[in-house]
């Protein structure tokens, strides 16, 4: 991979991550999830074509912003979906605290 092919690579990674971002701030979860697949197909791309070039200080710099930029909707995209994470979390224990009490009652009542 040229240095240009890299560039285009993480560019399409920060386009990824910036709808990944709107899918988080609209609530489209399933949205997120696809994007969040093609964010990794990406960077599994970079990965596999290791063999980065010598860059020169202009495509670095540009490398450099992009990866910043991509951080920056990371942070952005965990500050909204910790929270609900945490929520479903506890949404599901208390479901499951709720069917084991269900079912020692109706062991109970049946025995």
């Amino acid at each position: 991979m040229d240095s240009s092919q890299m560039l285009t690579t993480y560019n399409a990674i920060l386009t990824t991550t910036g709808k990944m971002l709107a899918a988080a701030q609209n609530n489209e979860w399933d949205q997120l999830i696809l994007l969040e697949q093609e964010c990794k197909r990406l960077t599994e791309l970079l990965i596999k074509n290791d063999q980065e070039p010598i860059l020169d200080q202009e495509v670095l710099q540009k490398k450099v912003q992009i990866i910043h930029r991509i951080l920056d909707d990371d942070a952005q995209i965990k500050a909204i979906t910790e929270p609900w994470m945490v929520r479903l979390q506890a949404m599901l224990s208390t479901n499951s605290r709720e069917r084991d009490l269900q079912q020692a009652y109706q062991s109970m009542s049946n025995g």
